[in-house]
């Protein structure tokens, strides 16, 4: 058990191994007791007992009644009542049941003759690993290595997927010339569910690295280690600690993340969390990361990817800060959380997680991006007077060029990327999908179909300030349908759904002006 509380943590250390208690926390006057805390809990304790005592006389376990008064419990304040409005700004019950942890540690700690080498090894590397000035940079380097991996192993994998689909596109071509199918199946099956489904399903290894070192970490038991790290940052910014819990899942996929928000007991609190969960990049977004990245930016292609995740927690962080400072109740900031020994990862349970997570991606190729895909392809080759051979007389273009004024500022005016964008509402892998679609890339992954993509982007004045400017509005706009679902029923607010749409999307938008405008000052300067 853990805590991160600025006044008690100068007077009670970390309860790991050698780090025990300073007796000059001890208050003289407490030796009787068995258990004591630290000076700001004994001195609330001292305070509360006077009260009680100048109230109602003597009363028998006084100092428990003072403790319940501390921890706000609803039964004991209603049977002996006092204004505690001086002394108490919020409950203290996870600060006394994290030092009573800390208590049970250090009794185990000075009776207990051989310590494992193992819990021993476990406290050695914590110190370093939850160092409250290392943790973090030790946490974000750890995260470059594994997109360093996801990047270059994912991509040597990634190269037999797309030659798979080359081979796989041109036979159904001949087999539908050979069929005589119409112009319309062609272009539907080519265009529409090959180009876009296909173009998702190249992405799998990448996606099978990320979740593959995400799972060694979890099952290695670091990633609670991480929870604890971000806890002190949570708390500075008026979120409870349990709200980087779901932030963390948030890289993985955004509706595990909102449903495990139900920890967090204030409501308050869990709509804070659910509002800045989404700015966490999940694993959805990282096609769009890896085709964007590898097409502008070269050599730097990981850096460029790896910096939406760090812009997505550092939106979070501020957003969660803005709200704070806008609030007049304080969230509930402490986190109690075991932290296990380290072990090495069973093979066996991080298969079962990574296999788990590529069927849900296979899955979600069948269905929701199929879907999408050739409701895209209807859009984009139908409009008021039938089948149409231009785009740009199509519906889907109609509704790009309406939207597009509004996007101009981002450096993202043209109506095709419009197109995408609302088309990755149904799931952000669209966003490729639709890519491949609207410039007729039918291998959008591999080398010739990214310099195709590419040249047709740039003769449009689209460049490489445009493409990060959309990843980062890929980063943070409205959530997939997936998500507003559980958003709908994790709130259970119609409302609160819709200004979580609309706030994110206006997020999205005010953070990639900014970048583009910004940026377009120094290219120009």
């Amino acid at each position: 058990a853990h805590y991160r509380d600025e006044e008690i943590a100068s007077n009670l250390k970390h309860h790991h191994g050698d780090m025990k208690q300073e007796e000059g926390h001890r208050h003289k006057r407490h030796k009787e007791y068995p258990v004591v805390y630290s000076d700001l809990i004994e001195n609330k304790i001292d305070i509360i007992s006077d009260m009680l005592r100048a109230k109602y006389g003597r009363l028998e376990h006084m100092r428990w009644y003072a403790i319940k008064h501390l921890e706000m419990d609803a039964e004991v304040q209603a049977k002996y009542p006092i204004d505690l409005s001086k002394v108490l700004k919020q409950s203290h019950e996870e600060d006394i049941i994290n030092q009573k942890y800390d208590f049970i540690e250090e009794i185990i700690e000075e009776v207990l003759a051989n310590k494992s080498s193992k819990a021993a090894s476990t406290d050695k590397v914590d110190k370093i690993l939850t160092n409250r000035y290392l943790g973090l940079p030790i946490f974000l380097g750890i995260m470059a290595v594994i997109f360093f991996l996801t990047f270059q192993i994912g991509d040597m994998i990634k190269g037999v997927f797309e030659g798979g689909l080359e081979i796989f596109s041109s036979k159904v071509l001949i087999l539908l010339n050979a069929l005589h199918a119409g112009e319309f199946i062609t272009s539907l099956v080519v265009d529409g569910i090959i180009a876009g489904v296909g173009g998702i399903l190249t992405f799998l290894p990448n996606i099978f690295i990320l979740f593959l070192a995400l799972a060694f970490l979890e099952d290695s038991g670091y990633m609670a280690r991480v929870a604890y790290v971000m806890e002190g940052i949570m708390g500075k910014v008026g979120l409870s600690g349990r709200a980087f819990i779901p932030m963390l899942l948030g890289f993985g996929c955004t509706v595990p993340a909102i449903m495990a928000s139900r920890s967090l007991k204030n409501i308050e609190d869990r709509r804070r969390t659910i509002l800045i969960t989404p700015f966490m990049s999940c694993s959805a977004r990282l096609p769009i990361y890896v085709l964007f990245s590898q097409m502008f930016f070269g050599k730097n292609a990981m850096l460029a990817a790896f910096s939406m995740y760090l812009i997505g927690i550092l939106v979070a962080i501020i957003v969660a800060f803005i709200i704070n400072k806008n609030s007049k109740k304080e969230g509930d900031t402490n986190l109690l959380i075991e932290l296990p020994e380290y072990k090495a990862p069973n093979m066996h349970t991080i298969f079962i997680y990574v296999w788990g997570k590529v069927e849900d991606y296979l899955t979600k190729a069948g269905t929701t991006i199929f879907a999408a895909s050739v409701v895209v392809w209807f859009v984009l080759n139908f409009g008021p007077n039938g089948m149409v051979k231009d785009m740009s007389q199509s519906f889907g273009a109609m509704i790009g060029k309406a939207i597009a004024p509004l996007l101009a500022p981002a450096g993202l005016g043209m109506w095709q990327v419009a197109v995408a964008l609302i088309s990755g509402i149904a799931a952000k892998e669209v966003v490729v999908s639709s890519f491949s679609v609207l410039f007729h890339v039918n291998n959008i992954n591999t080398a010739a179909g990214m310099a195709s993509l590419t040249e047709a982007l740039a003769g449009a004045g689209f460049g490489a300030l445009n493409a990060y400017s959309l990843m980062v509005f890929c980063l943070l706009y409205i959530p997939c349908a997936a998500t507003i679902g559980v958003i709908r029923r994790e709130t259970g607010s119609v409302k609160w759904t819709a200004f979580t749409i609309f706030f994110q999307l206006a997020v999205a938008w005010l953070v990639s002006v900014l970048i583009f405008q910004i940026g377009s000052l120094f290219l120009a300067g």
